[in-house]
C-alpha cells in the first residue's frame, strides 16, 4: 500500500504595502497621515475571526486599510474588555491603534465608556477622540440626532468646532442587505465625500 503524500501547506499570501511617499509631507500633515494625501479612496476590510464566526462571541476588530490598488496602507486593530465587548456590544469603549507599513502607530481612536445598557440615543453615547499622532489631538467624533431612529455623525476640530456631517440612511442600521451610503457633507449640506459599507 503506498504511502498517502504529505500534506501541502500553503503559505499566508503576502501584504502588499502602500510604497511611502516621496518627498516630504506638508507642516500641517501629521507625521504618518502623508500616505491619503496621494489617494482619493480607502476601502477598510474587516478581519473575520474564526471564534466569533463559530461562537458569536465578540472578539476585538481588525481592518486592513488599502487603497484602490489593494496596497494596505494603514492596519487598524481594537483594545477593548472582554466582559465589556460581551455586555455592552457596539455601545462599547474602545480604543483604535492605526499603524502605518512600519509599524509605527499613527492614529489613535479613543471612545470611553458612556452608555452600556441598550439605548443609544444621542446623549448617552460618548464623543471620540482622534488622535494623530497618538497624544495630540486633532479631531472628535460625535452623534447628533437620535442614534435609534436616524442618526447623524458630526465631525469636530481639536476645539470641538463642527467640520462636517455624515448622514446615515436607515437602512445603514443593520435592518435590510443593502449597500448603505453615508454622505459626508459640509456643514452648509454640500457633498464633500461618501462612505459605503459593502
Amino acid at each position: 500500500m503506498a504511502d498517502a503524500p504529505p500534506p501541502q501547506y500553503t503559505e499566508k499570501p503576502k501584504i502588499e504595502w502602500m510604497p511611502a511617499p516621496d518627498g516630504g509631507a506638508p507642516s500641517n500633515c501629521p507625521p504618518g497621515l502623508e500616505y491619503l494625501l496621494q489617494i482619493d479612496q480607502l476601502l477598510v476590510h474587516q478581519q473575520i475571526e474564526l471564534l466569533e464566526l463559530m461562537t458569536g462571541w465578540e472578539t476585538e476588530n481588525k481592518y486592513q486599510v488599502k487603497n484602490t490598488r489593494g496596497q494596505q496602507v494603514f492596519f487598524a486593530k481594537e483594545q477593548s474588555e472582554c466582559g465589556v465587548r460581551q455586555c455592552c456590544g457596539p455601545a462599547r469603549p474602545f480604543k483604535m491603534s492605526i499603524v502605518d507599513n512600519a509599524g509605527k502607530e499613527v492614529m489613535l481612536l479613543d471612545r470611553p465608556l458612556k452608555c452600556c445598557t441598550g439605548c443609544v440615543c444621542t446623549n448617552l453615547l460618548p464623543t471620540m477622540e482622534v488622535q494623530a499622532p497618538p497624544g495630540n489631538v486633532i479631531g472628535h467624533v460625535t452623534t447628533e440626532g437620535c442614534a435609534c431612529l436616524y442618526p447623524r455623525f458630526l465631525i469636530m476640530d481639536a476645539d470641538m468646532q463642527p467640520i462636517l456631517r455624515i448622514h446615515t440612511p436607515v437602512c445603514g442600521l443593520g435592518c435590510c442587505e443593502c449597500s448603505p451610503k453615508f454622505p459626508v457633507r459640509s456643514l452648509d449640506g454640500q457633498d464633500v465625500g461618501l462612505i459605503q459599507k459593502q
